[in-house]
């Protein structure tokens, strides 16, 4: 499978700027050799204690700071330090590599990404900031200005970050740009925030403390880190239970193997397409996968379980005993009201409901159709948009086919 370009082109940026920041370093030789340590020492750990979750806006939130830190230091321990946006560079990529090997050694990709995005937003902080400290720019504004011009370069770097981050996202799933460009800026109220905050009061610590400043300052960040860690193995666990409830309708033989996971797989690919945040994703694909548990309280089982068929009364029953079986579970409220709503009519549907109802039907119909069921199946949809489907997410259902090639194929 060919990569896109601008993925080539942003890894060709990184890998161009790496082999140019390794020479020069090389032959200038390094700068402050402690701090470089120290620094590269600190990026390492993070990059070493770096979680792999998909989900996750920052995977080594402490690595990233650690790397601002070092490109916005200008004195240490009030002596200037006369490294430039080349050592930077060189330093923190050659930690992130050495903090890289086991997560590439376990198969957890994508480590070149990382490193990529990494690599050009430190220099961009790099690149702003030396120069102008070293030709005393800063040392001249002193007071607010310095504070305001440090706080424009972080907002800066961050949406340096984001863009990069989306772009990468956008390579490598082909999902649209700008919701993915959303998610990335919203997380910057989060995590994002943290890591510029640490970046920035970590340097100005090493400048008055000296490098003693680093153990203290990022202490705070590695432990958040960890705890995240494990706050991420417990959500895929969650999932992973979810998942199983999902499944009692198959072993039960009320629904084909599989169906559950191909709903939720396509309406995820459908509600990224139109914009839906990440909760927002999460609550859906739950949803999905529990949108037939109803069905567990049936009599008589409906044939294959197609409820797409059956009239709107019963396809109603069997969504409002779904919804009250997800409320015994435990699960989020918001995931029983869209398996609730999601046989209502769908200009009084949410979002969410809307695009479960829709994936749902499609899947049916494509998988009773035969051959050409996956073409047929979505012209019946958009046959049927005047009254039972939201016309804007079938549309979207057939970007999300065309583009990703999804047809969803039958599994007995």
């Amino acid at each position: 499978m060919s990569r896109p370009p601008l993925m080539v082109l942003i890894r060709a940026c990184a890998l161009l700027l790496a082999l140019l920041s390794l020479a020069v370093t090389l032959r200038t030789g390094l700068e402050g050799r402690g701090a470089a340590l120290a620094f590269g020492v600190l990026v390492l750990v993070g990059e070493l204690t770096r979680w792999t979750g998909a989900d996750v806006r920052e995977a080594a939130p402490l690595g990233a700071a650690g790397a601002l830190s070092y490109a916005l230091l200008g004195e240490d321990a009030g002596r200037p330090t006369h490294h430039g946006a080349f050592q930077v560079v060189t330093v923190v990529l050659a930690a992130s590599l050495l903090g890289s090997v086991p997560h590439i050694a376990r198969g957890q990709t994508p480590t070149l990404d990382h490193l990529a995005r990494r690599m050009l937003t430190v220099s961009f902080a790099a690149v702003c900031f030396q120069p102008l400290y070293g030709r005393g720019a800063f040392g001249t504004w002193g007071g607010p200005a310095y504070a305001l011009l440090l706080l424009a370069l972080l907002v800066l770097t961050a949406l340096c970050d984001a863009v990069l981050a989306a772009a990468l996202a956008h390579c490598r799933t082909r999902w649209p740009f700008g919701p993915l460009l959303r998610e990335k800026l919203r997380g910057l109220l989060g995590i994002g925030s943290a890591v510029c905050a640490t970046g920035a009061v970590m340097a100005l610590a090493v400048a008055v403390a000296g490098l003693w400043a680093l153990p203290v300052f990022s202490l705070p960040l590695l432990l958040t880190q960890l705890s995240y860690r494990r706050y991420a193995a417990v959500r895929t666990t969650y999932r992973q239970t979810i998942a199983s409830l999902a499944r009692a309708t198959e072993v039960a033989g009320y629904t084909p193997a599989g169906h559950a996971r191909r709903v939720a797989a396509l309406s995820r690919a459908v509600g990224r397409d139109l914009g839906l945040s990440e909760p927002e994703l999460t609550v859906l694909e739950y949803a999905a996968l529990m949108h037939d548990i109803g069905q567990l309280s049936l009599v008589d089982p409906v044939p294959a379980g197609a409820t797409a068929g059956l009239p709107p009364e019963e396809q109603r029953r069997i969504a409002l005993l779904g919804g009250a079986v997800v409320r015994q579970t435990g699960v989020d409220a918001a995931v029983a009201v869209v398996v609730e709503r999601q046989a209502d009519c769908y200009r009084e549907q949410p979002l969410s409901a809307r695009i479960v109802r829709a994936v749902n039907a499609y899947e049916e119909k494509a998988r009773d159709a035969g051959p050409g069921g996956p073409l047929k199946a979505l012209e019946e949809l958009r046959l049927a948009t005047a009254g039972e489907y939201a016309p804007e997410v079938v549309e979207s259902l057939a970007r999300v086919l065309s583009r990703d090639c999804l047809t969803l194929p039958a599994t007995g």
